[in-house]
Order: C-alpha cells, then sequence, then structure tokens
C-alpha cells in the first residue's frame, strides 16, 4: 500500500503547491512594475512574496466564503471581499477597492448598455472590454490614493 500523505495530489483532498500558489511570473511581473526600471528582484524575494500574496488571498477569501456560508449563499462576490478586507482590519484596502468595484461595475452595466443600442448581440460570450489598465487602481492604492 502506497503511503499519499504530503503528496501534491489533489485526488486526496490535498492542494498542489502550484495550485494554492499565484503563478511566480505574475508576481515577479508585478513586483517589477512598483520598483525603479534598473531594479534587480531576487528569485528568493518573488518566492516570498509569491507565499505571501497567496496566503494574503486565501486569509481575506475564507472569512469571505464564511459570511457566504452563514447566510446560505454559495458564491461569493466582490461586495463579500470588501466586507472581509474590512473585518480583518484592512480597511485602508477595503474603501478603495470598493470604490473600484463600483466603477467597474459601472462600466460593465454602460457596456452592456452600448452593445444592446447598437444591436450586437451576439459577442455575448466574450468579457467586456472595460478599457484602462486595472494598474491605475492598484498604483493608486499602493501610494495612498495619489
Amino acid at each position: 500500500m502506497v503511503d499519499n500523505i504530503g503528496s501534491n495530489s489533489s485526488e486526496d483532498g490535498v492542494i498542489k503547491e502550484q495550485d494554492r500558489l499565484l503563478p511566480i511570473a505574475n508576481v515577479g511581473r508585478i513586483m517589477k512594475q512598483i520598483l525603479p526600471p534598473n531594479a534587480k528582484v531576487s528569485k528568493e524575494a518573488k518566492e516570498t512574496m509569491q507565499e505571501c500574496v497567496s496566503e494574503f488571498i486565501s486569509f481575506v477569501t475564507g472569512e469571505a466564503s464564511d459570511r457566504c456560508h452563514k447566510e446560505k449563499r454559495k458564491t461569493v462576490n466582490g461586495d463579500d471581499i470588501c466586507w472581509a478586507l474590512g473585518s480583518l482590519g484592512f480597511d485602508d484596502y477595503a474603501k478603495p477597492m470598493k470604490k473600484y468595484l463600483n466603477r467597474y461595475r459601472e462600466l460593465g452595466e454602460r457596456e452592456s448598455q452600448n452593445k444592446a443600442s447598437n444591436g450586437n448581440e451576439d459577442s455575448k460570450d466574450e468579457p467586456p472590454n472595460y478599457g484602462g489598465e486595472p494598474s491605475t487602481f492598484k498604483f493608486s492604492v499602493i501610494n495612498g490614493g495619489n
């Protein structure tokens, strides 16, 4: 009999390491966007940040999921994430995230209205193009809303 304890198999309910963590290339890309152009980021720094941000996302999502479970809902939405951020003491992030979420929804509604008025119903399955980079939000949060 083979002992599966400690394996990375998802068959026995254990989440694989690669599924638990954000892709390191994405983490490194975000880190480089914040740093001066000539700055270097070590592999160790990327791996450390990868662990931290993945844990943070799991922490916030778990809190939001607990709320949904208590309210007998199965889907975690953006409002739940904003609530969880505030509930966990991350008010400095919850407020701008709520603003971003509201703006995202407004743009989505506007895009839907534009498609309906143009008679463009064929592209229902395509994700809406909200225009603009999310980095605008990211930098305003990191730089304290400046």
